[in-house]
């Protein structure tokens, strides 16, 4: 075969994603040819023990440097899934810097440290393919840079973190608090021994911080970004939840407001008859509305060994257009003006809001004072059962700012009328999920 008909890759990784990749490329061979007029070879792989057995046969050479990968004229690809942000990141800045288009799916490395990645790849006019990284199978990044590239995006939000995702599922579905939950999460592999990234919002925020790179061309610091996760959610609210109608699911949200975006990672109300509320188990689900397009609905596995392969496979073939590795569909864009951010508690949604107080009379009128005096409209109550510690009482209110709400709670704490921290979540508007109506 000639060799302008053979693209060599390097890998760095062989782990979960990187095994599923060269069994994919090995089962799927003869479809990738007819294709692509392509074979891909993979050349190299960096692993930390090159004695260890392997499940998967690679045919490659196991190297213990990943930067051999980089460093090797005849790799034109280096595809990196070792994770982790410091040697990943000197692997792919050697890689461009040699002249080899990389494929990462290192979503933490790209939203925290990105900037100097994607400025490197731009000025050597190199492909830098990240699919993988932000929703596993769901092909949303070249989705936007090509099909919605026509578009002006109003807004994005889904479930980007199947860990959670499972875990508010199990908990809705089976009444299981959340401990049970994720040390199921944790046996069936959806969980790391330390979840944190998951569970604490920050995977999914990491994923957020790119999708608006992507949809409006600015940077979002990281750092600055709303983050909040499920590691205190408890099964009353889910039960509540659902008899209003509701479930409650980790949402990753960035809307356009003017020239401002707000965007954050936030636990939600949605109606149970929305597609959105329906996503369960480890799926990831992303909804695209463009001002020509319309609403898009994305939904598929966001993590695991062939789906993650399915978009690392993806981007590498990307890169294979023509004779020779390139940036076709790959325009990688440097230097981004930061992103003007509208601060979450100033953006307006309805809100879900439990207290605990005294089964006293007159309870109710002093709540709704506080709550007028914010401007903050109730859309329904209801009082539960007294438990040992007071009554639980549940508002569901119309649009308003998260910054009211705080101040309403704020001011029923210091006049002592509630006796346990409130319980605050956002309720998606029918604005932003009347496209999910089955």
């Amino acid at each position: 075969m000639s060799s302008k008909n053979r693209i060599i890759i390097g890998l760095a990784g062989l782990g979960t994603v990187g095994s599923g990749l060269v069994e994919m490329l090995a089962q799927n061979k003869a479809d990738i040819f007819q294709r692509t007029g392509k074979e891909i070879v993979v050349k190299s792989i960096a692993v930390r023990d090159t004695s260890k057995p392997r499940q998967v046969h690679t045919g490659a050479v196991l190297v213990t440097d990943p930067l051999s990968l980089a460093n090797d004229p005849e790799i034109q690809i280096v595809v990196e899934l070792i994770g982790g942000q410091k040697e990943a990141k000197q692997l792919i800045c050697s890689a461009l810097e040699n002249g080899k288009c990389v494929v990462t799916a290192n979503k933490a490395l790209l939203a925290e440290q990105g900037e100097e990645i994607f400025n490197l790849a731009a000025e050597k006019g190199l492909g830098l393919g990240y699919e993988a990284s932000i929703a596993g199978a769901i092909p949303i990044v070249q989705t936007i840079k090509d099909s919605l590239s026509g578009n002006q995006i109003c807004s994005i939000m889904g479930i980007l973190n199947g860990t959670s995702n499972f875990i508010l599922s199990e908990m809705t579905k089976h009444a299981t608090g959340f401990n049970q939950a994720l040390a199921q999460a944790q046996e069936l592999g959806y969980a790391e021994a330390d979840p944190s990234l998951d569970v604490d919002g920050f995977d999914a925020a990491h994923k957020l911080a790119l999708l608006v790179r992507l949809a409006w061309g600015r940077h979002y610091p990281f750092e600055k970004m709303s983050v909040n996760g499920i590691r205190d959610i408890k099964s009353q609210d889910i039960e509540i939840a659902k008899e209003f109608g509701y479930r409650i699911k980790l949402i990753g949200q960035a809307r356009k407001t003017d020239d401002k975006i707000e965007a954050g990672v936030f636990l939600s109300l949605i109606h149970h008859t929305l597609l959105l509320a329906k996503v369960g188990g480890a799926y990831n689900a992303v909804r695209i509305e463009g001002n020509a397009a319309g609403s898009l609905f994305f939904h598929g596995l966001g993590a695991g060994s062939k789906p993650t392969a399915s978009a690392v496979l993806a981007d590498i073939l990307s890169l294979t257009h023509g004779n020779a590795p390139n940036n076709t569909g790959f325009t990688v864009q440097g230097r981004m003006p930061e992103v003007e951010i509208l601060p979450s508690d100033q953006a307006v949604s309805p809100w879900y809001i439990r207290m605990t107080v005294d089964d006293n009379p007159g309870v109710l009128r002093d709540i709704a004072g506080a709550m007028a005096d914010e401007r903050v409209s109730i859309a329904q109550v209801i009082q539960k059962s007294a438990e040992q510690n007071g009554v639980p009482v549940v508002f569901m209110t119309h649009a308003t700012t998260g910054k009211a709400i705080m101040q309403v709670v704020e001011k029923l704490k210091e006049s002592g009328l509630i006796l346990e921290p409130a319980i605050t979540y956002r309720v998606l508007g029918v604005n932003e999920t009347n496209a999910f109506v089955d």
